[in-house]
């Protein structure tokens, strides 16, 4: 580990093969708690590397449980914008259960933020510890599984605890969006810097991704924005090309910011449930936004303004509150 830990104080990228020795070391538990903080946070110094990543993606992918699932996709963020908002992508899954789009959703508790996906959905009495066979019968019958990262993962029990104690994003924010144990092929990825979105189009492109969106907004969100424009990097059979998705083409007439942020586990819960059961705010007009690009991922449309409009009249209808009890009850 002295070696990588060397290299990487001196900003130099670690290469692929030199990154999976490394996870190797990590996911093992044979890294002291000061050589993976010195390893994190000197990585993120530097700045994270695709290849770094994809080292990272393939130890992962390679130690954890699988889901046995078809035609799924996964909306989450890597986290880490240091904005604390509400759970947007979470929100935007469920809406596209209610819908009939099959949703894998990969996620952990909070890391680097008050309230983590699985904060929420706990909260919204969702069960997040199911089994592989549990995950792909709720799946099947409801559209919407939830992988708790920490139940699929376990090599990452050796890292918990040193993330937490560094409390904000590290390269593992990055590694975890790509490490679904059901190998998703369609995915749509928030990434907390605009830098990271060649990146992680190159990462996902050798994945076997068929349809993807990684997205960033200008106002800093790991998240489509209602408020500035979004810059898109789309992967579909394996071609990379770039898009801008701008609030005012859509007349989304959006408030302020403000109106986003999220605090604990019931706070946004409340807000999700408020939203799904048919109250218009910025917050609704996120989640669609963000559910939009699923139902493109999905092809289910073809023009996002089709598919933001579909989201919208959907969330309004209350329709989503009714599918978010049935999940709740199965």
């Amino acid at each position: 580990m002295k070696t990588f830990l060397k290299k990487l104080s001196n900003k130099q990228d670690l290469t692929f093969e030199e990154s999976k020795t490394a996870f190797e070391i990590l996911m093992n538990g044979k890294a002291s708690d000061d050589e993976i903080f010195s390893f994190l946070t000197l990585l993120s110094a530097k700045g994270e590397a695709s290849n770094e990543i994809a080292g990272g993606v393939h130890v992962l992918r390679n130690k954890s449980k699988r889901v046995n699932v078809d035609n799924c996709i996964d909306t989450c963020g890597t986290g880490g914008d240091g904005k604390n908002t509400l759970n947007i992508s979470t929100a935007s899954a469920l809406l596209l259960a209610s819908i009939g789009i099959k949703i894998a959703k990969h996620g952990n508790k909070a890391v680097s933020s008050k309230c983590g996906s699985g904060d929420v959905l706990e909260r919204l009495k969702i069960n997040i510890n199911l089994e592989p066979k549990d995950i792909e019968n709720q799946i099947n019958k409801y559209n919407f599984g939830f992988m708790f990262a920490p139940n699929y993962h376990s090599a990452m029990k050796y890292v918990g605890p040193t993330r937490k104690k560094i409390g904000k994003r590290t390269i593992f924010n990055m590694i975890g969006p790509l490490s679904s144990p059901a190998l998703v092929q369609r995915q749509v990825v928030g990434v907390f810097d605009k830098k990271l979105l060649k990146i992680f189009g190159n990462g996902l492109k050798n994945l076997n991704i068929k349809f993807a969106w990684i997205v960033n907004s200008e106002d800093g969100l790991d998240e489509i924005s209602p408020y500035a424009k979004t810059n898109v990097i789309q992967i579909k059979d394996s071609q990379i090309s770039e898009i801008i998705i701008d609030p005012k083409d859509l007349k989304i007439n959006a408030d302020k910011f403000e109106n986003l942020l999220g605090n604990d586990a019931e706070f946004n819960a409340n807000k999700i449930i408020d939203i799904f059961k048919g109250e218009d705010n910025d917050f609704s007009k996120a989640v669609c936004l963000n559910a939009a690009a699923g139902l493109i991922v999905s092809e289910k449309n073809s023009k996002f303004i089709d598919a933001y409009k579909n989201t919208r009249e959907h969330i309004l209808s209350g329709k989503t509150y009714e599918h978010l009890k049935s999940i709740k009850n199965g």
